[in-house]
């Protein structure tokens, strides 16, 4: 049978969650929203991505998307009203995108989970773990700075897709240590990521929504 809606599984704080919707805001589709505990997540989700893992889409004709840039890139496709996805930037937009999502998210993640990675005592917020793997992440944000000391957003005048797929990853940052964040070298950073965390798509990207439990009646992002 086919689905009235296309179904989004997701959980409200994972990055790669937060740019999935935020794509599909912006191109303006309807979606059945299943918001997911990852301590119990729904069998009808793992019986579709054996991976387990948030974002998942199932389309109309029961075609799955279960990695977070191909959701946004079938989002835009769909539709595009401020040309997110330019011709001209395909290529830097691409490898911005990479790097973040393999590279930065491995410093992030030795960052923000530093304990799981270190195998001294963990005793101390500045365990010098913590502070070698920020070192490393800060490689990535010096670029970023200046790209945008260059132009208001990473590659352009306007918000393109790589403004959207990284900014749930340098948010996460941000808020590993505020007090830090708010006092590094990365002014122009600071400025962006502050203009996107109260942008009308995040904001509405991050409404609360219970837990999805199978026979509830559907709640649409």
């Amino acid at each position: 049978m086919p689905l009235n809606l296309p179904v989004l599984y997701s959980f409200r704080r994972c990055p790669y969650a937060i740019r999935a919707r935020m794509a599909l805001l912006y191109a303006s589709i309807n979606v059945e929203l299943r918001e997911v505990l990852l301590r119990e997540k729904p069998p009808s989700m793992l019986a579709i991505s054996a991976k387990g893992t948030v974002p998942v889409l199932q389309l109309h004709d029961g075609a799955v998307l279960d990695q977070s840039c191909d959701i946004m890139y079938w989002a835009l496709a769909q539709n595009d009203p401020q040309q997110w996805l330019r011709a001209d930037l395909a290529e830097a937009s691409g490898d911005l995108i990479s790097r973040n999502d393999n590279q930065f998210k491995r410093d992030l993640d030795r960052y923000k989970y530093w304990p799981r990675f270190d195998c001294e005592p963990h005793n101390s917020p500045g365990n010098s773990s913590q502070i070698t793997a920020r070192a490393q992440c800060e490689l990535f944000l010096a670029e970023l700075e200046q790209h945008l000391n260059d132009q208001p957003y990473l590659l352009a005048e306007q918000l393109t897709v790589a403004d959207i797929a990284l900014f749930p990853f340098i948010r996460q940052f941000a808020f590993v240590d505020k007090q830090w964040f708010d006092q590094s070298p990365y002014p122009a950073l600071r400025a962006w990521l502050q203009q996107l965390l109260q942008h009308e798509l995040f904001l509405r990207a991050m409404k609360k929504s219970p837990p999805w439990r199978d026979g509830d009646a559907p709640v649409t992002l």
